[in-house]
């Protein structure tokens, strides 16, 4: 630019996050990060979400959405916001275990208003704190059903996602994946009216989802244990004793000191060849390199807490018992004058930060920490951490 002003194009690099040396002769993004997943994979993903996703959202909001053929393509940040209202309402939700990428849903503001109004049965023309919350519990059932599915095609251990979080900005300001990434549309109708959903997931978290799909392995490396009691196995006594073998007709200097014998003195004739034994020092020599002690591998402890094979007898009398489980959402304490003031519409600020893992106790007890799903229409929470005894023992004090 010879005036030196800066760019449309630019400025909007800028607010999402892209480098200006990022974009090409032309002013558009170019040179990211270059991922390689396949599309015929997602897409079938897709086709197979798509009726999930009707009875999810027709659950969720009584109504009768139909969800047409979902498209998913190949976009870039400036493709995606040619097909996007000016302002949008979006739910971020990476992915942070399992795969690791940007994830990210938008629909329009008109979609999110006529999500919030079939759910809360009320009418509001402002997309506040409420209807980002209503729109962001309808994504996590969908991610959810997400997940389900790419479990029962291709395992991807422990795959999970962040909290959702809603957001309501133009499209410049919009967060987009970097460098190319997958987009899926999903089409809906409801008495005529047509919507769509938007998809962006990052290729850093699309490429391994979809390996994951076609059956295919990330793994590079296999560790196999060594067994040293296998004849196979190297062992290091050999090269000890290849190195300690006596050269014949040399002094057994050092078969002397190996043997705890005394050193002879220097240009006397060996001892062992006085008493007719020319050979017992080069046997010795070769036996303590040819015999290989046998050594037994380590047996350690057992350090998790077990049960006896009494005890297992006992426990199986009470597997029948049913014990109250609850998930806490967090805890706060009020005065008496706070408590009788309350009414409609009080919003009671807890202890726990948002996005933390909830406590799942067990009469009363902790033994887990987790994370709040949806799950069809009813909340859930999926366990993602066991308490140790220790910290169980610290969660009573």
């Amino acid at each position: 630019m010879s005036d030196g002003a800066i760019s449309q194009d630019e400025i909007d690099a800028l607010l999402s996050g892209v480098a200006i040396d990022g974009l090409n002769s032309s002013g558009h993004v170019g040179n990211g990060p270059v991922f390689h997943f396949d599309i015929k994979a997602l897409q079938q993903l897709a086709d197979d979400l798509r009726p999930k996703l009707e009875e999810n959202i027709n659950k969720y909001t009584s109504a009768q959405f139909v969800v047409e053929a979902p498209v998913v393509e190949s976009a870039e940040r400036d493709k995606v916001l040619a097909k996007l209202p000016e302002v949008v309402v979006g739910v971020v939700a990476d992915y942070n275990d399992g795969v690791k990428g940007n994830h990210l849903y938008l629909i329009s503001p008109e979609f999110a208003l006529k999500i919030y109004q079939l759910v809360r049965s009320e009418d509001t023309s402002d997309v506040d704190d409420m209807v980002l919350s209503v729109v962001s519990e309808f994504v996590a059932t969908h991610i959810s059903s997400q997940i389900t599915q790419i479990d029962s095609v291709g395992k991807i251990p422990g795959l999970s996602y962040a909290t959702p979080q809603g957001i309501n900005e133009s499209k410049a300001m919009i967060m987009f994946p970097q460098g190319e990434f997958v987009l899926t549309s999903y089409p809906l109708t409801l008495d005529g009216e047509a919507y769509t959903l938007w998809e962006c997931l990052g290729g850093e978290a699309a490429e391994p989802i979809s390996k994951a799909l076609n059956g295919e392995d990330d793994s590079t490396a296999v560790l196999t244990p060594v067994d040293l009691n296998s004849t196979s196995a190297p062992n290091p006594m050999q090269n000890m004793g290849g190195m300690q073998q006596p050269m014949m007709g040399q002094p057994q200097m050092n078969m002397g000191m190996g043997m705890g014998m005394q050193q002879p003195m220097m240009g006397q004739p060996m001892m062992q060849q006085q008493m007719g034994m020319p050979n017992m020092g080069m046997n010795m020599g070769m036996n303590m390199g040819m015999n290989v002690p046998n050594v037994q591998q380590l047996q350690y402890p057992n350090l998790q807490p077990g049960m006896t094979p009494a005890e297992q007898g006992n426990i199986s009398l009470i597997m029948d018992v049913f014990m109250e489980m609850t998930v806490e959402l967090g805890r706060t304490q009020k005065s008496i004058k706070e408590i009788l003031g309350m009414g409609e519409g009080t919003i009671i600020e807890l202890e726990k930060l948002a996005g933390e893992p909830v406590d799942i106790l067990v009469n009363h007890k902790a033994i887990a920490k987790g994370e709040v799903v949806v799950i069809d229409e009813n909340f859930g929470v999926r366990i993602t951490e066991i308490l140790s005894p220790i910290e169980r023992v610290n969660e009573l004090n």
